[in-house]
């Protein structure tokens, strides 16, 4: 039973992974440092359904480390760590760095992978697919439909009624409570 446990949490891993683990060190240690915040970010709106095009300098001002590290570098954060990945709360799951839309909690559930998992964007515009082939493997990155901000990739082994399994970051997430 342990050694099955052990492999299909090193699989998930290997799924769900973006970076090795020097940069997954570089991520936890600013995690320790700074809290993510949206004050300092002028172009964080809710409503705001405009594109938004900033160069890396602008977000890397505006963006906790963090949330830069994921969200402008393509990172990722250790398996397990995310608050929002077991979150049973209702409401709404947006884009951290500029607040777009992107799931409804009804969409979400425990796919075991370590990383808050969703079937569903809240719309078809939320999220923009891009090929992958990084670290050796065929991906599809998903990125805020806004801001293009790297948020995940999604995978065809998701429930019904999509199949599919959008495996996400919880540092660019920005929960809005129901």
């Amino acid at each position: 039973m342990y050694k099955l446990l052990l492999i299909a949490l090193l699989v998930s891993q290997t799924a769900c992974s973006q970076t090795g683990s020097a940069s997954q060190q570089k991520l936890a240690d600013t995690q320790k440092s700074i809290p993510m915040s949206t004050s300092k970010n002028t172009y964080y709106s809710k409503t705001n359904k405009e594109k938004l095009v900033l160069p890396d300098s602008v977000w890397k001002q505006v963006l906790s480390p963090e949330v830069y590290y994921i969200a402008r570098e393509k990172g990722t954060e250790r398996p397990f760590t995310s608050p929002f990945e077991t979150s049973k709360e209702i409401g709404t799951y947006h884009c951290a760095a500029c607040g777009n839309p992107l799931f409804k909690s009804d969409t979400k559930f425990d796919s075991g992978c370590g990383w808050p998992s969703f079937f569903d964007p809240i719309s078809k515009g939320a999220i923009i697919y891009t090929p992958d082939h990084s670290h050796g493997m065929d991906r599809t990155e998903v990125q805020c439909g806004k801001c293009k901000a790297h948020l995940g990739h999604v995978f065809e082994d998701g429930p019904k009624p999509t199949g599919l399994r959008y495996c996400i970051n919880g540092v660019v997430l920005d929960f809005e409570k129901k």
